[in-house]
């Protein structure tokens, strides 16, 4: 049986476009995650996918990768013969085995605070241009391949800009090309003001370089968590505030907890449920910093005692004439 191709091992037509490749490719990984798979060779089948996406993905790797199929004398028209990669992960990229550890372990984020569902660059680059000695390719001066993970941080880091540390088993290319891994422990620094969907970036974390190339970066995207009683809206946060009648009635200050601080507020008189009340400038201490907005909900006290039915019915007697719309 002739060796598979790189089309082949995707499942694509040799002229399928771009969104159709990464398309399937996404798909396979998702099917042969380790994680998820019950494939006993799920990791080398990993390895062999991506060694294959990594090429054909990219229009010059794709373009040499073609000529070579065309040649009946290259003899490395297989899936071996471009770029080569590893069981444990290819070359450059994390390893399957360890991403459940790279990340989490830090003390910050013990309760998983990265996700990796959407790296499909988690695997590192596939083998650049370049002709070696036994007619296959090899890489040179090639950067690493920058990583991407989402991390999710607490609203209150986001107030005061916190330092967090974590701890990664990254990748190092070793000074014969093959790629060892070692535990670093990095200290983030949380950008003051920094919204929901915004990415910080490591600069060097990321996949090993190839044949000297500097490695790549790692991006990390901010979730932000928070409280259910609160919203966020680009720099503008929404908070829920309880407050009884009488408060929203004759119009009182109370002390709420908000993420800017303990905050005295003065209630409107006659204020009704769901209104809002703007804090100028509470919101996310962004460039631009947002608003606060507490929205009130009234609650009612129980009734629990005689002497709170009687002030109940004294509420009732003393509105009585009050039109009601239903």
């Amino acid at each position: 049986m002739a060796e598979k191709n790189y089309y082949d091992i995707l499942g694509v037509k040799k002229d399928a476009t771009d969104a159709e490749i990464k398309k399937k490719y996404r798909k396979l990984v998702r099917q042969y995650h380790p994680d998820v798979s019950d494939d006993p060779d799920a990791d080398n089948k990993i390895a062999e996918i991506n060694n294959a996406y990594e090429t054909i993905r990219d229009k010059d790797k794709r373009a040499e990768y073609d000529a070579m199929l065309n040649n009946p004398f290259a003899g490395q028209g297989g899936a071996g013969g471009f770029g080569g990669q590893s069981a444990g992960g290819g070359q450059g990229g994390f390893r399957w085995e360890d991403i459940k550890d790279q990340f989490g372990e830090g003390q910050a984020y013990g309760d998983g605070g990265f996700r990796f569902d959407d790296i499909f660059s988690a695997f590192g680059g596939g083998g650049a241009r370049g002709q070696s000695q036994q007619g296959g390719f090899r890489s040179q001066n090639s950067q690493g391949q920058d990583q991407h993970a989402e991390i999710t941080v607490d609203l209150s880091s986001v107030y005061s800009g916190d330092d967090y540390s974590i701890k990664l088993n990254v990748p190092v290319r070793q000074p014969n090309g093959s790629v060892d891994y070692e535990n670093k422990t990095l200290k983030i620094k949380i950008p003051k003001g920094i919204t929901d969907g915004k990415q910080i970036r490591l600069a060097g974390q990321g996949a090993a370089g190839i044949g000297g190339g500097k490695n790549g970066d790692l991006f990390l995207k901010v979730k932000i968590r928070h409280a259910d009683n609160i919203r966020i809206e680009g720099a503008d946060v929404y908070q829920t505030v309880n407050v009884a009648p009488w408060e929203a009635a004759l119009g009182e200050k109370i002390n709420v907890s908000t993420p800017a601080g303990t905050l005295g507020v003065t209630i409107p008189k006659n204020s009704k449920s769901g209104s809002n009340l703007r804090l100028r400038g509470k919101g996310i201490p962004a460039k631009q910093a947002g608003d606060l907005y507490l929205t009130l909900n009234i609650v009612n006290p129980d009734i629990s005692s005689e002497s709170a039915t009687k002030a109940y019915e004294q509420l009732k007697e003393a509105f009585a004439e009050t039109n009601i719309s239903r």
